[in-house]
């Protein structure tokens, strides 16, 4: 590993070197410029973010269930907990 200059982010940047296949490789290049990153280092820096934070995806269950819940909403079929907790006489605070 060597240190490079100070980076946007988090400081100061350090150098690693990684092998990959070939033909990973030609993809990254084929594909960096395509999505909007200035070299291949920025590319693959966004990718081990990625990698390390990963973002929350949804099951196909969840995302059903979602969908059920914001439809029973319009028919007027559910009551907030406020409500609920009024109509049972509990306190939330508790």
């Amino acid at each position: 590993m060597s240190t490079d200059t100070d980076g946007p982010e988090n400081g100061r940047m350090v150098k690693i070197d990684a092998r990959v296949p070939a033909s990973v490789l030609e993809e990254i290049d084929e594909e960096y410029e395509r999505r909007g990153y200035a070299s291949r280092s920025e590319a693959i820096r966004d990718a081990l973010r990625d990698w390390l934070n990963p973002s929350v995806t949804l099951s196909e269950e969840t995302i059903d269930a979602l969908e059920t819940s914001r439809e029973q909403r319009e028919r007027g079929e559910t009551r907030s907990l406020d409500d609920v907790a009024e109509k049972y006489d509990v306190d939330l605070d508790e």
